[in-house]
């Protein structure tokens, strides 16, 4: 399946490794995670204006993982 974002994290997948100029990588899986998470909280906390049930609700989780997501990444 390929979608925009997808195509983005390959792309930015792709450009690290060569970066990287063959030294070998670690924890990138929580790296990934941990950066592409961060994103995407700040933006849809922008977009729900700083609601957290409105922006709970935008993610598809609930209220209370949204503020220990929050508190994780000092969006609060």
């Amino acid at each position: 399946m390929s979608n925009e974002i997808a195509d983005c994290v390959r792309r930015t997948l792709n450009r690290y490794f060569r970066d990287l100029d063959g030294e070998q990588p670690t924890a990138i899986y929580d790296m990934v995670l941990r950066n592409v998470e961060h994103s995407m909280l700040e933006v849809v906390m922008h977009k729900a204006e700083g609601n957290q049930t409105v922006a709970a609700e935008m993610l598809g989780i609930n209220r209370n993982t949204l503020r220990r997501k929050l508190t994780e990444y000092e969006l609060l």
